[in-house]
């Protein structure tokens, strides 16, 4: 019985001790999302008082460590500040106006608008005691722009750039087992691109927890060389040691397959850091009968690096990569794993409808499968480094990459910021090529500009000579400047220069256009209207700068010499709305709009850029007030032959010209446009237009009807109508009204009209009032209420605080009534009315309008908090009385809250609402976090209403 109790005993020691173990290990690196629950309120540029007195202090977070004042210090008072998650973008956010940036699409921020222009982000963090003697990190993927981040007061640091990412070492400023206080200002005052840029904490961030002994953030590189069926994988790991005392230790790399499988290993023995030192450390490892990443099977690997001290595993560290050999060539293009590629691509920015930069993972994914939809298999990040997770569903889906630098230049600024986007991003397979700049215009075309391009591809070369470099020219051919330097040459825009040309001068160039076509249209409309700012959705040259997307496409299609192209643009987005200015606000580029419905350009593309059969006709056939006029009628087909019906008369049938169009001239008749395509003689594909009738009901269609909880999921939910025939209406402009119920909310609605200025978001809208200008008369004791009523005369009471707080105030003074007013609108009865008190004595109490809300509460070092009863409140001045046993000092330099607190009125959003634009509108939803089912309702007014219901699932 003792033996068999021994070894109970013995199991659950060694289950405990494998448990421990397990924890341990899992402790090694910790990846924390810390997106939620943060504050926000706005500051000022230029008036400290609006940007709450931040800097002011004797002492400024300049002067000393640990001296955060305003709103960086670690015991502001931000609970009158807006609730919300991060990634944010404000700038969408904001109102319209003509005095607004062109570039950024006429929101209302930046110089013109300081009240807009800097933003204050705050958030408390528990760190527990455990973690003391680990390495802590706070990583931003990416703030626009110029951000200085605190850490319980203690300035961290300045970053310039909205687009790379940073982090800092918080180790030693953290209250282990307490609360800390993140503190970041954000000054959106300036540009740094000519289209919308958003404004704030617009990327995620992030908690890193690690042991002294770790692989540093992007510290590894897998490259990778295959011949016939082998391949060998080249690994490169950096270890740092942050601790004080030398470090032996051992790296174990592993690689597995996409299920898991270990395929591969290599141990590096006997390695050794000094203090404070890092190095790199390399090893190879074979694989047998890769599966190589390419388009149609976006195969990822994953590699595991373990470090190793004395056997106690202290870290690990995973890259995902994929096995894929690229090549140019200067007289055949492109070749992805041996096999020739036409590089089919679009520029794109960082904005969608409805949520402008922040754009949630799960909607990029939405943009990358809309982009691959109608053929294409390249991206370039224009014209900036993209956020991660961008490059991650590239990888997944198989879109191939441009990863773009943001400025060009060869200082030591310039080139970290070219380092740091290449050490991020280097183990990504899409990516195929890093560019170091786009039409630069002040040098592009002189020496100076040969001599920083050349300077930086041979720096990109020295950090990764496994993709190839290319910058973006716009300007004409010569024998000066950048197209006389770079290994790989893109070329923006045909119309103005010749790409044989170029190829006759450097024969060894690769050359690939990354940017073409520029083709504005207006989604469903068909008609040139300047007034309306409307342009008409076929395929043509708006003038004689710009060629349409078919001629790009045949230049680039016909030269096998041309790797393939980019074009101008995949997505439609805020700014740039050429050939207009204001009310239009958006771009007319795209192949898609703002939403990402397509256009018809897009069609154009599906019928050349992939295999499967396509017919599609335009314009749609609502055409009253038109009868017997000529409509251009276009076709857009792969197939051999197309023929076109009115009404069931053929109107002829036309040879499809090789990546070319279809195109008659019809007279209008209502009813049925239908065309037959022809493969090989035989029917193979018909599209077919109807007149509709008026609009009777709304539709609602979601892209997903299952959402991840726990990832903060997307669906993208397309609204339309519908006649009593049940046709799609594509004429309609109905204004719908949104409302959701369930583990979801509506985050953003659009409509892809580049001249609506209609909300992209509805959001609640909080009016703080500071409590100011105390008044204090000094009373017998805290029971004195004689002067707490209501409409008491205080012109003769003194300032508060004049006198200082110390020991002989407290003999003279027992008890002190301080007083003040607030100001309420004649529609505060709508808003929810909260006063955040900070105490002004030991114990107090308080008096609105002469009724007591609090009586002798004791001193709160984190503040009160009291919804106000409306009706004790009226319109106008309003009354605060504040009776307490007055707060003294103990120290000399102590410091005695005199800021009585603020008054938040907080009134409820409007219901989410957005005119249908030529037939649709889109909405945006996002999980909470749980499961469940979510139901959104369409409503609009004499239509039938919608409802489309989406599980939440954990």
């Amino acid at each position: 019985m003792k033996k068999r109790k021994k070894i109970i005993v013995l199991f659950f020691l060694l289950h405990f001790v494998m448990f421990s173990q397990s924890k341990a290990i899992v402790r090694g690196r910790e990846h924390i999302s810390i997106d939620r629950n943060w504050k926000f309120a706005f500051g000022h540029p230029s008036d400290a008082k609006k940007d709450f007195n931040t800097g002011t202090a004797y002492f400024s977070y300049l002067a000393k460590a640990g001296f955060g004042d305003g709103a960086a210090s670690a015991n502001f008072d931000d609970r009158s500040w807006r609730n919300l998650n991060v990634p944010h973008d404000w700038g969408v956010e904001q109102d319209f106006s003509s005095k607004a940036s062109f570039s950024h699409g006429f929101k209302a921020i930046g110089r013109n608008f300081p009240n807009k222009t800097i933003g204050w982000y705050r958030k408390k963090i528990t760190i527990p005691e455990s973690d003391l003697g680990r390495r802590i990190y706070i990583v931003f993927d990416g703030v626009f722009r110029n951000s200085i981040v605190w850490i319980n007061g203690h300035y961290l640091g300045n970053q310039d750039s909205g687009y790379l990412g940073f982090e800092y070492d918080i180790t030693d400023y953290i209250n282990y087992g307490g609360e800390n206080s993140i503190a970041v200002r954000v000054d959106a005052t300036m540009e740094e691109g000519w289209f919308y840029e958003g404004a704030g904490i617009y990327r995620h961030v992030w908690l890193n927890k690690t042991n002294n002994l770790h692989v540093p953030v992007n510290g590894t590189f897998v490259q990778t060389k295959t011949k016939d069926n082998a391949t060998t994988i080249n690994a490169s790991v950096s270890v740092t040691n942050e601790d004080k005392m030398s470090k032996s230790f051992k790296i174990l790399q592993t690689v597995f397959d996409a299920s898991g499988k270990k395929i591969s290993e290599n141990t590096i023995n006997s390695c050794s850091l000094k203090p404070r030192e890092t190095k790199d450390f390399t090893s190879d490892m074979k694989v047998q009968d890769a599966i190589l990443w390419s388009i149609e099977n976006p195969y990822l690997y994953k590699m595991v690096t373990s470090i190793y001290e004395e056997d106690k595993l202290v870290d690990n560290y995973e890259t995902t990569f994929g096995i894929r050999t690229i090549r140019f060539d200067a007289n055949e293009g492109f070749f992805l794993n041996g096999k020739h590629l036409k590089i089919k691509g679009t520029n794109n920015h960082q904005d969608h409808a409805g949520v402008g930069a922040a754009i949630p993972d799960a909607l990029q994914e939405f943009r990358i499968k809309t982009l691959k939809s109608f053929g294409s298999n390249a991206y370039r990040c224009s014209h900036n480094p993209p956020t991660p997770e961008l490059l991650d569903i590239c990888d997944r889906l198989g879109m191939l990459v441009i990863d773009e630098n943001r400025l060009m230049g060869s200082t030591q600024t310039q080139l970290g910021d070219v380092k740091k986007l290449i050490e991020r991003d280097r183990n990504h397979p899409s990516i195929i090529s890093w560019s170091v700049g786009n039409e630069e215009w002040g040098i592009e075309n002189n020496i100076v500009g040969a001599r920083i391009a050349s300077t930086m591809q041979s720096y990109v070369k020295s950090i990764d000579s496994t993709r190839y470099v290319t910058a973006a020219f716009s300007g004409g051919i010569g024998s000066d400047g950048i197209t006389t330097v770079m290994d790989l040459l893109g070329i923006n825009y045909i119309v103005n220069k010749s790409t044989d040309e170029q190829h006759k001068l450097f024969p060894n160039q690769f050359i690939w256009g990354t940017e073409e076509g520029s083709t504005n249209a207006t989604r469903g409309e068909y008609y040139r209207d300047n007034k309306k700012h409307i342009m008409p959705a076929y395929d043509k040259a708006p003038s004689s700068s710009f060629i349409s997307i078919e001629q790009g496409w045949k230049h680039y299609n016909s030269r096998p010499y041309l790797a393939g192209m980019f074009i101008w643009t995949g997505f439609d987005y805020r700014g740039e709305p050429t050939p207009f200015e204001y009310p239009s606000v958006g771009s007319y580029f795209g192949m898609v709009d703002q939403c990402g419905f397509y256009k018809d350009t897009a069609w154009y593309l599906k019928a050349w850029w992939q295999d499967e059969p396509v017919l599609h006709l335009l314009p749609h056939w609502n055409w009253a007030g038109k009868e017997n006029q000529d409509i251009e009628v276009w076709a857009y087909s792969n197939c051999d032959e197309v023929e076109l019906f009115l009404n069931k008369k053929s109107l002829g049938k036309k040879t499809v010209e090789k990546d070319g169009h279809l195109g008659w001239n019809v007279k209008y008749n209502p009813g049925t446009l239908e065309a037959i395509g022809y493969k090989n003689g035989k029917k193979n594909i018909i599209d077919v237009v109807k007149t509709t009738g008026v609009a009777a009901s709304l539709k609602l269609e979601s892209d997903k009807i299952v959402l991840d909880a726990n990832k903060n999921d997307v669906a993208v939910i397309k609204a339309s109508t519908l006649d009593k025939k049940g046709l799609q209406v594509p004429i309609a402009d109905d204004e719908v009204t949104f409302s959701i119920t369930g583990p979801a909310e509506i985050i953003g609605v659009g409509n892809g009209n580049p001249t609506s200025l209609e909300p992209d978001k509805f959001l609640e809208t909080i009016t703080v009032l500071n409590i100011e200008n105390l008044k204090e008369k000094e009373v017998e004791s805290i029971t004195s209420l004689e002067q707490t009523k209501d409409n008491i005369a205080i012109v003769s009471w003194e300032n508060a605080f004049r006198e200082e707080r110390d020991s002989v105030f407290g003999k003279k003074v027992k008890a002190i009534l301080y007083r003040t007013d607030f100001e309420l609108s004649s529609n505060y009865k709508e808003s929810r009315i909260t006063f955040f008190y900070n105490s002004l004595g030991k114990q107090q109490s308080i008096f609105i309008n002469g009724k007591q809300i609090a009586n002798a509460i004791p001193e709160n070092k984190n503040g009160d908090t009291f919804v106000l009863d409306k009706t004790m409140l009226r319109s106008g001045k309003n009354t605060i009385a504040i009776l307490s046993e007055p707060l003294l000092k103990v120290k000399p330099w102590d410091v005695i809250n005199q800021n009585a607190g603020s008054i938040q009125i907080l009134t409820s959003a409007e219901q989410y609402k957005r005119k249908l634009f030529n037939g649709l509108a889109q909405v945006i939803i996002q999980t909470t976090g749980e499961a469940g089912e979510v139901k959104l309702t369409a409503t609009s007014k004499g239509l039938k209403q919608a409802v489309i219901s989406i599980k939440t699932i954990k």
